[in-house]
């Protein structure tokens, strides 16, 4: 099968195989309320929980979500500090959780920056939940699609370096393979909330063909009810990836 006719696959059941989020809003939403911000990433806490479980409910694949991007750290250290204790705090009260229901946890992203204990429970989680089945939850930390793209790259130049590689093998599928998300379905939507219209370095490669979707919602507010209304946008698109809509409806393009 063709990797065109892959990705038209991934939709016959009318669903996302792979959300992707940036959760945008928090801060907003509690300034709008004249509260501190932590308030705000704490309520985008409950959030994710409400859309983790949705997602598994309704089938989809994998959902992935940007925690925490590259760019973050200019942040006011003040908030930076708040959002790795809440990390830290939020990790160790949810592994349990994810696993119980069957739910698989991975991280993308440097981990180096991080505190040791921060890493060593990121590395914990993952091993706790890899054999789960029903959701994969993938967090973004320190994530960037420039770096995800850098990091490829440096692999890829290493192995023609030990001569491994060829520089005629470089092709999309071999760049694909040195992703932070190679084991992964590329994203089939990409939801941003807060009323943000741009993809802030996230996935850069990832979502050449990712159907993208931007709410006002802030995101402590995004709730299932706000998910329905993505997917059901993303239902009534026709992806044709480069084919005309006649070969797409199957007229031409044998699937």
């Amino acid at each position: 099968m063709s990797s065109d006719n892959a990705r038209l696959k991934t939709t016959d059941n009318g669903l996302p195989r792979h959300i992707a989020i940036i959760m945008d809003g928090n801060g907003r939403w509690a300034q709008k309320r004249f509260m501190p911000r932590a308030v705000g990433h704490r309520a985008g806490v409950k959030a994710v929980r409400k859309i983790v479980e949705h997602c598994t409910q309704e089938g989809v694949e994998v959902l992935t979500l940007f925690a925490f991007s590259s760019e973050n750290w200019r942040r006011p250290s003040e908030e930076v500090s708040l959002l790795m204790e809440l990390f830290m705090v939020t990790l160790r009260a949810e592994i349990d959780r994810l696993h119980q229901n069957n739910i698989r946890l991975r991280f993308i992203g440097d981990r180096s920056r991080f505190p040791e204990a921060l890493q060593k429970q990121m590395a914990e989680g993952e091993a706790q939940t890899q054999g789960n089945t029903a959701l994969t939850v993938v967090i973004a930390v320190n994530y960037g699609g420039r770096w995800d793209l850098c990091q490829a790259f440096r692999a890829v130049n290493q192995k023609i370096a030990a001569g491994e590689l060829q520089a005629q093998d470089i092709d999309e599928n071999l760049i694909n393979r040195h992703l932070s998300t190679a084991d992964l379905p590329e994203p089939d939507l990409f939801i941003r909330t807060g009323g943000e219209q741009r993809v802030s370095n996230f996935l850069l490669w990832q979502l050449a063909y990712t159907e993208l979707y931007f709410t006002d919602t802030l995101w402590p507010d995004f709730d299932q009810k706000a998910l329905d209304e993505a997917i059901l946008s993303f239902k009534g698109r026709q992806r044709r990836f480069g084919h005309t809509g006649e070969q797409v409806l199957g007229k031409t393009l044998t699937l």
